[in-house]
């Protein structure tokens, strides 16, 4: 079995939480208000990739897990990234609004944010990069397409592997098929009998930006979604015994792609 310490699982959306200075530009005068913090606060980190952190958490593996919700910064986003959907987003992805009507981010204050938080969590994944023979991006994805998002409304599978595209793989391209089979048996126990069966390369997303981005010569990445329904309830409740299954699928998962990676 390869050395899991030549892997590298990175998470960047795990964290509901938001510096106070963000906090404060998405409430104004409710910055003090425990009720209407703690609502915010629940509705970004159910936004984000809630529990990832758990899910592909992998004793022996290298691991860079952000701090703050992707609400601050998206740091699965290129810092020069202006879209909507972009590196700093104005709302959720309902496109339900998280700043008050008449706020403004400066030019000054965006690029501040960014170097708080894009920059330190960037460097960090430069330096373990260093040392990985593969990079994987832990995330999780909406049952089906939110209206901030290029399938709204389209169902999606349990399991997503982003590796590139045919131009530009991020993961070997011949390997494509063996990854997806080993996700597809390691995860089975989870996601047979739900509504979710189906491992899939390229659907919805075929790239992640920071595989894109740390891909290289001798290391390669990929990401992986996993469909919140299989471990979220309707009112957004977790059950932990569905995080475990999925935590121990990734646990069988991870050293065959490392292998497959390596050749």
């Amino acid at each position: 079995m390869p050395e899991l310490n030549r892997l590298l699982v990175v998470t960047p959306h795990p964290s509901g939480a938001l510096p106070v200075e963000v906090l404060s530009d998405m409430l104004g005068p409710d910055l003090l208000n425990a009720e209407a913090r703690d609502a915010l606060l629940r509705r970004v980190f159910l936004d984000g990739d809630p529990y990832t952190d758990l899910i592909f958490h992998l004793p022996g593996a290298r691991s860079v897990q952000a701090a703050w919700s992707r609400f601050a910064v998206d740091l699965n986003r290129e810092r020069d990234d202006r879209d909507e959907n972009g590196v700093i987003k104005r709302g959720t992805f309902d496109r339900q609004p998280l700043y008050p009507p008449e706020f403004t981010l400066s030019e000054a204050a965006r690029e501040t944010r960014l170097r708080r938080y894009w920059d330190p969590f960037h460097a960090l994944v430069t330096q373990e990069a260093q040392e990985a023979d593969l990079l994987i991006v832990g995330h999780c994805m909406a049952p089906s397409g939110p209206a901030l998002s290029h399938d709204t409304g389209t169902p999606r599978p349990g399991l997503c592997l982003m590796t590139g595209t045919d131009d530009a793989p991020t993961f070997p391209r011949a390997a494509w098929e063996a990854l997806r089979a080993a996700g597809a048996d390691a995860f089975a126990p989870v996601l047979a009998s739900t509504p979710y069966p189906d491992v899939q390369v390229g659907v919805p997303w075929q790239t992640d930006t920071i595989s894109a981005a740390y891909a290289a010569p001798g290391r390669a990445a990929f990401g992986i979604e996993v469909n919140s329904g299989l471990y979220l309830n309707a009112d957004g409740t977790p059950r932990h015994d569905v995080i475990r299954a999925l935590n121990e699928a990734f646990a069988r998962f991870a050293p065959q792609a490392l292998a497959l990676a390596r050749g």
